[in-house]
């Protein structure tokens, strides 16, 4: 539907009178603090463990006042036979207030969410330079920054949980089966010997017996044998 001339006047000006007849509240600050948004653009805290040294937040900021230095490490082959790898470790992060102009690019550009808004303001210093906060700084507001609201009971759950629980399903899936297989090989092994036992008491026993046998058993006599006198015996009626 065509708009009629003069409808965007008219929505500005019913605007206009609407905050005209609304009453003004004046808030005694500092002694009332004033009820803020959760999500406040105040000040940017930083969970530097989600941190990577991407570089994307400093290159991205059109005022330049965010501040990085790092350096990269080695890391070990995790399995025998693999290959190293490097990381960067950080060493410095600040942002400088004095000359932030709180637009939010560096918060939407981290692709490991390592920036977040923190409704805290009160933050003025006597010194310029004292707007600088360093990490340690930044590490403080992240206490501040408020949980983020509910998801939509419908929605796609997200990818990073989803990524998340898939692995834990599947450490827990192979750890389950290792130790299926160290109990049937822990189990196959007790059989195994207790089968090498019991042929071993076989063994023995049947020797046991055949040893027996063969002392306690008789010869048997033949018929057309006659014991013959031994030649040192004297003969019959002779002393």
């Amino acid at each position: 539907m065509t708009p009629f001339p003069g409808s965007g006047l008219a929505k500005g000006l019913a605007v206009t009178l609407r905050t005209m007849t609304k009453k003004t509240v004046t808030e005694q600050y500092p002694d009332t603090q004033p009820d803020l948004p959760p999500r406040t653009r105040g000040v940017i805290g930083l969970f530097e463990e989600n941190c990577t040294v991407c570089m994307l937040c400093a290159r991205e900021c059109p005022d330049w006042c965010i501040y990085i230095d790092s350096h990269k490490e080695t890391v070990p082959a995790a399995v025998p036979g693999g290959r190293e790898r490097s990381r960067n470790v950080l060493d410095r992060f600040a942002i400088d207030f004095s000359l932030c102009m709180y637009c939010g690019i560096c918060i939407e550009v981290c692709p490991f969410d390592a920036l977040f808004w923190s409704p805290e303001f009160e933050y003025a210093e006597t010194d310029i330079h004292e707007l600088t906060h360093e990490r340690d700084k930044l590490r403080e507001w992240m206490w501040t920054v408020p949980a983020p609201p509910a998801l939509d009971p419908g929605a796609e759950e997200p990818k990073e949980i989803a990524a998340a629980r898939k692995t834990a399903e599947k450490l827990a899936a192979t750890q389950a089966a290792a130790e299926a297989t160290e109990a049937a090989e822990v189990t196959k092994a007790a059989e195994v010997t207790k089968a090498a036992e019991v042929t071993k008491a076989a063994e023995v026993t049947e020797a046991a017996e055949g040893t027996g046998v063969a002392q306690t058993a008789p010869e048997p006599a033949d018929p057309g044998h006659v014991e013959s006198a031994s030649p040192t015996d004297p003969p019959e009626g002779q002393s």
